[in-house]
């Protein structure tokens, strides 16, 4: 047993125990602390006999109750019970617990909190994440707290006494059918919940209101319906008039609901920016033309949003909504076609489900299933955040009754509390007040028609009529109406803190200058007066057509050019807010810097040809150029969503496979999202400079160490290979670095797909013999890759390990040791 500074501590982590060991419990008061974690303990009976216990891990066991005698571990300091599948934890418990700190309850099966629970005086951390609680009441008293942690359980409201210590520092909700506040306002931080109780006493209103978004394919009918329930009577729209990027409009219904109605472009170009603004809490209308729809096109037309839905918002309101009857040859046509449609969309999500049951139930018949938890709790949650789709819904857009019909169905629709159990949220009154406010001062003109102001413009325009708004509460309601979409507002990029968007559809024209389906043609197009705007030449233009056509590299002057012509077409006239916008020489614009936020490029350099006529370098002797411009960066944007084919230059840098590489592949379940490929590699690239991009694979390095991402996602199962190259690597030493840069590569994965709730990952280690199919799987990577806590990742300590096929290696080049990445 280890000693540290005297004390006495007790690994048995991982060791398949039933129950605990007689030799643990003859230890007595010898113990400090105990690690149980990953066994297959469903009760810990004689666990009260450590009386001197300060730390008891029990995560990842079979416990069904919380244990009784752990009242009785009265130096008990930190305990951790996650992931078990508790259910409830008696009375009389936690009073006793008078030294507690730190306690971990997260992923069981809890439904309500012992009443007494705010008597454990001294909690600073508690965890309470993924269970089923719909009260928190109890922890109304814990003034010591500083962290705690609700997420994904069924809350409804807050207390408001929970946010009144002076203590509590960090506070996290995400994931609950919040009402009050809502999980817009807790998205704001610990300050904008204070501030929204503080406001809330004064005065509060009622609102009923519900993000619509209209999806499907190009010239499918999306922006035809949506303006025609704007205006409650059928309004057609010219081709040439088709949403390009996002359109954003309002209306209120006779029953107050307030929809907010984005309308998606349908072309593929513009998927690559549909992820920032498809967000939860919202109903999805996916527009299908009946009229050119064949069942061999479902995947395109149909299945590709529906996947994408349910991988972004797995638990939304979906409703099929065929558009173009009048063109279709009869209603047999009409009906014979939806029924197809429905079948598949049927087909698909039984699917699921069944792919679901089955992962389960294979991780369950392991020989140790505590060693997968972590894995059954996102399959239980995805389970349980079941898409909805109604029923399907066919019309004519011409027709005014049918427009009406649609109205009804959805109005209808929508007061179901059970389909939408956020769309009633109660909010202080000067939140309305700032937004009609903001609203009004657009009409009368006194803020420009496209929006732009700086957040002490706001302030000045509303503190004519409402003298006790401050900056800090302004804020706090700006921040609410930009994760409800009602203004756009980044004030987590530092570069543009000071700006806000009232017009969330200015900006989104915006990126459509950039981010179209069409940009080749609007480079072609460019105007020789534009050109020289910027010292550029029809050369010029030519090359960046050429640069982006084929490496979909695009230069920042072209960015420049074709942003200012859209402000232009906007009315903008402001020479400094342009600036601002389109960028100089020397600064990016606030455009480029959003796409590079948003994950969409990632800032390189224009080709430039060497000069063979540059003066040679000489040591100890300045060296000047022959031409002062070398000095000027050639700044350009690299879009890989745009990229035509795979560069060969990857294959050539990297050279051939090798069975001895260090391969890691992170599975998908069901698939890997639209573009999460291409947002991964820009997210690696901010960390290594050094790269080769190619469509489906990227290549980075670090010193002398190369490492392969690549796709694997045209058949069957999807994931993404990490590969470390074998002959860099001769010693011990250099696998470690190795294993750290895909440590580095895991984090950022394991980040972006936060942003996918309805994905689960598997990660294996395949074996390295050749034809050999067998592979290691990683139960516990999330431990590996969870920053300064890698002290909890168990490696397996043999120094080989044998595959199922009886094949032996080295166990370094399948797993990685310990080792910390301080990379956030």
């Amino acid at each position: 047993m280890p000693i540290f500074n005297g004390k006495k501590e007790e690994n048995l982590s991982g060791k398949k125990l039933k129950s605990l060991p007689s030799d643990l419990l003859q230890n007595d008061q010898d113990v400090d602390k105990v690690d149980l974690q990953k066994n297959r303990l469903k009760n810990v009976t004689g666990i009260s006999q450590l009386s001197n216990l300060t730390e008891l891990n029990l995560g990842r066991n079979e416990l069904a109750e919380f244990p009784q005698e752990i009242s009785k571990l009265q130096q008990l300091v930190k305990l951790y019970m996650n992931q078990n599948n508790i259910k409830s934890i008696p009375d009389n418990i936690f009073p006793s617990l008078k030294k507690l700190t730190f306690l971990k309850m997260s992923t069981n099966k809890l439904k309500e909190l012992p009443s007494d629970m705010n008597r454990c005086e001294n909690l600073i951390y508690l965890n309470l994440s993924n269970n089923c609680l719909r009260d928190v009441q109890p922890l109304v008293g814990l003034g010591r707290l500083k962290e705690l942690y609700v997420e994904n359980n069924h809350l409804t409201e807050l207390p408001h006494a929970l946010f009144q210590s002076q203590n509590l520092e960090k506070f996290k909700a995400n994931r609950n059918p919040l009402r009050k506040p809502p999980e817009a306002i807790c998205e704001g931080g610990l300050k904008g919940i204070q501030s929204y109780f503080e406001m809330l006493e004064k005065s509060s209103f009622t609102i009923r209101t519900i993000k619509t978004m209209f999806l499907g394919s190009s010239m499918a009918g999306k922006s035809t319906v949506c303006r025609s329930l704007r205006q409650g009577y059928p309004v057609e729209v010219a081709e040439d008039d088709r949403t390009v990027g996002i359109e954003i409009q309002r209306v209120h219904n006779a029953d107050g609901v307030r929809f907010v109605l984005w309308d998606f472009a349908g072309q593929e170009e513009y998927y690559v920016t549909h992820h920032v603004f498809i967000t939860p809490q919202a109903f999805v209308i996916l527009a299908i033309d009946l009229s050119k729809y064949d069942a061999k096109f479902f995947r395109k037309k149909v299945g590709f949003w529906i996947n994408n839905i349910r991988l972004k918002v797995p638990n939304a309101v979906v409703m099929l909504l065929g558009t173009h009857v009048d063109c279709c040859s009869d209603k047999m046509e009409v009906h014979d076609k939806k029924k197809d449609i429905e079948d598949r969309v049927k087909q698909m999500l039984l699917e699921q489900k069944e792919s679901l049951e089955q992962q389960r139930r294979n991780l369950v018949e392991l020989e140790d299933p505590s060693m997968v938890r972590e894995q059954m709790s996102v399959i239980k949650q995805l389970e349980e955040n079941k898409l909805e789709v109604l029923k399907f819904i066919d019309i004519n857009c011409k027709n005014p009754e049918d427009i009406s019909r649609l109205q009804l169905y959805i109005n209808k629709v929508v007061l179901d509390t059970d389909k939408f159990p956020f769309m009633e949220q109660t909010l202080p009154q000067c939140y309305q007040d700032v937004e009609n406010a903001i609203q009004a001062h657009l009409d009368s003109g006194n803020i420009p028609q496209h929006g732009i102001v700086t957040h002490g413009d706001i302030l000045a325009h509303l503190k004519t009529t409402d003298n006790e708004l401050d900056l800090e509460k302004l804020t706090g309601i700006l921040q609410y109406l930009h994760r409800t979409g009602n203004i756009l507002w980044y004030s987590d990029i530092t570069d543009m803190i000071d700006m806000v968007f009232l017009k969330p559809s200015f900006l989104i024209s915006l990126f459509k200058a950039i981010v179209r389906h069409d940009l080749a043609s609007m480079l072609k197009k460019i105007s020789r007066r534009d050109l020289m705007r910027e010292n550029s030449l029809e050369k010029h233009r030519d090359t960046w057509i050429e640069d982006f056509t084929k490496r979909a590299i695009l230069s920042n002057v072209a960015i420049r050019i074709l942003v200012h012509a859209e402000l232009n077409l906007s009315g903008v006239t402001d020479e400094e807010l342009i600036e601002e916008m389109v960028g100089t020489k020397k600064k990016a614009g606030n455009l480029i810097r959003l796409l590079q936020h948003f994950d969409v490029c990632l800032p390189t350099k224009e080709s430039a040809p060497l000069n063979p006529t540059a003066p040679e370098f000489c040591p100890n002797k300045k060296w000047e150029p022959t031409n002062p411009g070398v000095y000027e960066t050639n700044g350009a944007c690299l879009f890989p969503s745009f990229l035509q084919r795979d560069n060969q230059d990857v294959m050539k840098m990297w050279g051939q496979d090798n069975l001895e590489d260090i391969i890691v592949q992170v599975y998908f379940l069901p698939e890997i999202p639209h573009e999460f490929f291409h947002r991964l590699v820009i997210r690696i690239c901010s960390i290594y400079s050094t790269y080769w991009i190619g469509k489906e694979q990227c290549l980075f390095t670090s010193g002398n160490r190369r490492l392969l991402v690549r796709e694997q996602a045209s058949t069957g199962d999807q994931f993404i290979e990490i590969r470390g190259k074998h002959s860099d690597m001769s010693t011990s030493v250099d696998i470690q670095k190795a294993w750290d840069m895909i440590k580095v590569v895991m984090m950022r994965l394991a980040h972006l797909t936060q942003q996918w709730r309805g994905v689960c990952q598997y990660v294996h280690s395949p074996c390295k013999h050749k034809g050999c199919k067998a592979y290691f799987e990683w139960a516990d990577w999330q431990d590996w890759i969870e920053p300064y806590t890698c002290e909890k990742f168990n490696m397996d300590p043999e120094e080989k390990m044998t595959c199922r096929e009886g094949h032996t290696r080295r166990t370094e080049l399948l797993f990685p040791a310990r080792s910390c990445v301080g990379t956030d």
